[in-house]
């Protein structure tokens, strides 16, 4: 339809077409069926990412551009060296993710969650690349991959964030803050249970890698802020922010969930809406940061810290800009379609997808 290539990428424990799980259940549209399928159908050239569910926003940039390039991912001789794990992982040579790679391409990348930190640090090296990995590379085997040298900034079109953490989430920082008693917050009895299985699901599994390897090390706000400052935002490219908010304001100034949450995230939003603190790098977290989604910090799925951002007017759509949608009265699972809660989506993406064709 538009001659642009639509890429979305999952969140935090997710899944995309290369998995298995995709085929029972599609981590875009869920319960209300494959968004890829409806969309392609409407005209429009989407796929669906498979990324490392816990991986750093770095190794799941890498595994980004290996299945659009089709090439076998490299996750760079200096950053595997210095995170303690292989530098090559899995091989997409022959089975990429779209049919053509070249000059030609245009690129809309959507991500969900910290799919959002992933397509923002990928947009970052296609256009930059790394200087380390460009120093480390031994220039006469030729081993720098093409990802770490840049000058691909034209092929990025669109960058759509979906309530993701670009400033990171205190639902991480506020276990690390010693002043502050998550267990004295007043939550559901119900939901305690299901807040473990959340915490299962999204923890790490340790496999001998650096610590700062990890999606869960990202999503700290001081991490962030790290990552933000080596993210340029590219001038020629149309950004868009839609952040959600699924909490009601009390009379004390902290904030609940709605009713109608995603059971798995109830507790944290509780959590969430009730702290405020500083980090270990002297990050001031006050009451702004306590409207929530159940997982992300509304305030934080807006615009990076530092970047240039506006409200969303369809009239002027304006490029190295974050253009921020209105805050969508829904919870962190929404973009996704629902998990324990159905939601149609078809129609958002339809008209997201037209707007930027």
């Amino acid at each position: 339809m538009s001659g642009l290539e639509f890429i979305f990428v999952h969140g935090l424990s997710g899944w995309g077409s290369y998995d298995k799980a995709y085929r029972r259940l599609p981590y875009w549209g869920t319960w209300g069926g494959d968004l890829m399928t409806w969309l392609r159908d409407q005209g429009f050239a989407c796929y669906a990412a498979s990324v490392s569910p816990t991986g750093s926003a770095w190794d799941r940039a890498c595994e980004l551009y290996a299945q659009l390039a089709g090439k076998r991912t490299d996750y760079g001789k200096a950053h595997s060296r210095r995170c303690r794990h292989d530098r090559y992982g899995r091989d997409f040579t022959g089975c990429p993710l779209i049919p053509d790679w070249g000059e030609a391409i245009r690129l809309v990348l959507l991500g969900h969650s910290f799919g959002g930190a992933t397509i923002r640090l990928f947009s970052e090296l296609m256009a930059h690349g790394d200087p380390e990995e460009q120093r480390t590379a031994d220039a006469q085997t030729d081993s720098l991959s093409p990802l770490f040298a840049g000058g691909m900034a034209e092929r990025i079109h669109s960058l759509v964030t979906l309530a993701s953490p670009m400033n990171g989430t205190t639902a991480y920082d506020l276990f690390a803050d010693p002043a502050f008693d998550q267990d004295a917050v007043r939550v559901p009895l119900w939901s305690k249970a299901l807040a473990r299985m959340l915490s299962t699901r999204t923890r790490s599994q340790q496999d001998g890698r650096d610590k700062s390897d990890y999606a869960g090390f990202d999503m700290h706000l001081d991490h962030a802020d790290e990552l933000n400052r080596r993210i340029a935002t590219l001038p020629h490219v149309y950004y868009f922010s839609v952040p959600c908010s699924f909490t009601e304001k009390q009379k004390d100034g902290t904030f609940r969930p709605k009713r109608g949450m995603e059971p798995l995230f109830v507790t944290r939003s509780y959590q969430t809406g009730a702290y405020t603190g500083r980090t270990a790098g002297g990050i001031t977290v006050g009451p702004a940061w306590r409207e929530n989604d159940g997982l992300v910090n509304t305030i934080s799925a807006m615009a990076p810290t530092g970047a240039p951002s506006k409200p969303l007017d369809r009239g002027c759509l304006v490029p190295g800009v974050w253009n921020v949608f209105p805050i969508v009265d829904c919870d962190h699972m929404w973009p996704q379609g629902g998990l324990m809660r159905r939601h149609d989506v078809r129609a958002f993406y339809l008209d997201l997808l037209s707007m930027i064709s």
